[in-house]
């Protein structure tokens, strides 16, 4: 499996916006081939930055290269916050998972 975690640096007034846009698009991602899921992690107010986490899941590397290059990597892109939403670069940031581990159900 193949993690890319997007860390997104969202400034206080912006952080409704920001999830928003995700709630917009809601099971877009889900359609592509090799999407395995994905998670939107808000930062702990009591002991967080203001850095959202954005983490996919795909098969495979070749997976998300793929999405990447499709119009709805395109689509789920274009029309960005302005940059005052942000207090920072983000960082992207991928990873191959070498080890998975989950509760016994």
């Amino acid at each position: 499996m193949y993690v890319v975690a997007n860390r997104v640096p969202v400034a206080e007034d912006w952080r409704e916006a920001f999830e928003e846009r995700f709630r917009a698009r809601a099971g877009q991602v889900d359609q592509q081939d090799g999407f395995v899921r994905m998670e939107v992690l808000r930062p702990d107010a009591e002991h967080g930055t203001g850095i959202y986490v954005v983490l996919t899941h795909w098969r495979d590397k070749q997976a998300f290269e793929n999405w990447i290059g499709s119009p709805d990597f395109r689509e789920a892109h274009k029309n960005p916050l302005p940059k005052e939403a942000f207090d920072g670069e983000g960082k992207l940031e991928r990873h191959e998972v070498i080890i998975s581990s989950a509760a016994a159900k």
